[in-house]
């Protein structure tokens, strides 16, 4: 039978300890299966043990990321034989070796959150980027919390995306409560038989047809794109987009979705194109799920836009 295992990590004070005490203490998620907490880090915030072990809930302490070994899951597992694992990761160590180094047998990694502060992720951003980039590329879930009325919630929207397009984004209070959040202010109209979708607004149309492919059912889009080909895509499918930088050169990375249309044969990698397409919300492996696909109606060759670089912030 298989473990499941859920992984929270964010750097310390970022929520981490208070989401999993949330969660364990709610008989929604915690119906009393035997239930180890490997503890990476000691913030500000307790667990009440007493409440926990009532629950079948184990906590079992880690000093150091050595200690953090192969070695040291398997011990857990012999010992505590649990039916479900949760770790509290700490932000500073490398996400990267542990999903390499791999975990007891049967223990399946079920989701990994991030948690954010959101009063401190742009100085997290500008001055350990490198550290961020590592939480937030293998998440699925990234929660910001603390959020008031001047979070850059777009920009912050943006920024994970850039770096993570599967993640998805929740933003809590400063009172915790969650579905804080407001709809992202589009410069085009939805209403339009054909959106067009100008330069300076391609990073917006990206990430809300990401974030809510739904609300693009059947919307005919238009816009100027690279093609993009490729063995890694599926037969008969390309991928229109362009290059996109967050915040420095360093971040520049092709951002597209996925057209599928047998006019793109006509055209070659890093040809320059007006696209228009309908798109449609479909399953997908790429997207890891639903993703707005392009059905492509029309391209023709354009020349390259004097700004051929977008901007994610």
């Amino acid at each position: 039978m298989e473990i499941p295992v859920y992984i929270v990590t964010g750097f310390l004070e970022s929520g981490k300890t208070t989401f999993l005490r949330d969660t364990l203490q709610n008989s929604d998620f915690c119906d009393g299966e035997k239930t180890i907490l490997i503890r990476c880090e000691d913030g500000e915030e307790e667990y009440d043990e007493a409440i926990l072990e009532k629950k079948n809930v184990f906590i079992i302490p880690v000093e150091t990321e050595e200690e953090f070994s192969a070695a040291f899951l398997k011990k857990c597992q012999t010992e505590y034989r649990p039916r479900r694992v949760m770790i509290e990761f700490n932000g500073t160590w490398s996400m990267s070796k542990f999903i390499e180094r791999g975990m007891p047998k049967d223990w399946e990694l079920v989701q990994m959150i991030t948690t954010v502060d959101a009063t401190t992720f742009e100085a997290y951003m500008n001055n350990m980027r490198q550290m961020m980039n590592e939480q937030l590329s293998f998440t699925e879930l990234v929660i910001f919390n603390r959020c008031n009325k001047e979070t850059k919630k777009n920009t912050f929207r943006k920024a994970i995306k850039a770096i993570n397009r599967r993640a998805q984004i929740v933003f809590e209070s400063e009172d915790g409560e969650d579905g804080y959040d407001d709809e992202i202010d589009l410069p085009y109209d939805m209403e339009a038989d054909v959106i067009d979708i100008e330069d300076d607004d391609y990073g917006i149309f990206y990430l809300d047809a990401l974030d809510q492919p739904q609300k693009y059912e059947g919307k005919t889009v238009r816009f100027t794109a690279m093609v993009y080909k490729g063995r890694d895509l599926p037969k008969g499918y390309f991928v229109p987009g362009r290059f996109a930088m967050t915040c420095c050169a360093d971040d520049i990375a092709f951002v597209g979705l996925l057209c599928k249309g047998k006019q793109a044969d006509a055209f070659k990698l890093r040809d320059w194109v007006k696209v228009t397409a309908k798109i449609k919300c479909e399953y997908h492996k790429e997207y890891n799920g639903d993703g707005p696909v392009l059905y492509l109606e029309e391209m023709v060759h354009t020349g390259k836009p004097k700004e051929h670089l977008i901007y994610m912030n």
